[in-house]
């Protein structure tokens, strides 16, 4: 009876073990998918939202008119590139060739590294934020920049952040 016991006890500590591995592999990559056109990741872009979307430039003159801040609104722009951690960032080219960020709201998705380069199509809401030097070096770990890019920033900055509810991939 012990033996069972035993054996028992033994089986579920592997099995546990086994599911706490593969759920945290799970949890610190971001998930796979090839980014084709059509996918959507989080609440998806409403159809109604797509077809109303902005380019980039003129998101940034829009921000600069009123206020530094809009909700509900859709911008359609070429992804640079995406958190390699978890998925849970990106970056969209600007006109300037500079970018800017988005971050997905709550938490609550993650997207694909194969949606680098891809235009998509973001639902959400935009503002023009200070980034602190340390904010600043945080993401650029996780972008696995070179040591000496990540040391070379001192200084807060002004940019444009998008916090995306929703996310297409279009032509």
């Amino acid at each position: 009876m012990k033996f069972k016991a035993i054996l028992f006890a033994a089986a579920v500590s592997v099995s546990t073990l086994a599911f706490a591995q593969e759920t945290s592999q799970k949890k610190f990559s971001p998930p796979a998918g090839n980014a084709l056109l059509g996918d959507t990741y989080g609440a998806g872009v409403a159809t109604s939202m797509e077809s109303k979307a902005i380019t980039v430039d003129k998101l940034g003159k829009k921000l600069k008119k009123e206020n530094k801040k809009l909700e509900n609104i859709a911008i359609k722009g070429k992804v640079t590139d995406v958190c390699e951690k978890k998925g849970c960032w990106l970056t969209i080219q600007t006109d300037d060739n500079s970018q800017f960020f988005v971050k997905m709201k709550d938490y609550a998705f993650f997207v694909p590294t194969a949606l680098k380069g891809k235009n998509v199509v973001l639902e959400g809401n935009a503002e023009r934020k200070v980034i602190s030097v340390d904010e600043q070096k945080h993401y650029a770990e996780d972008a696995k920049k070179p040591q000496s890019e990540i040391d070379a920033i001192s200084q807060p900055k002004e940019e444009i952040r998008f916090l995306a509810s929703g996310i297409k991939v279009v032509n």
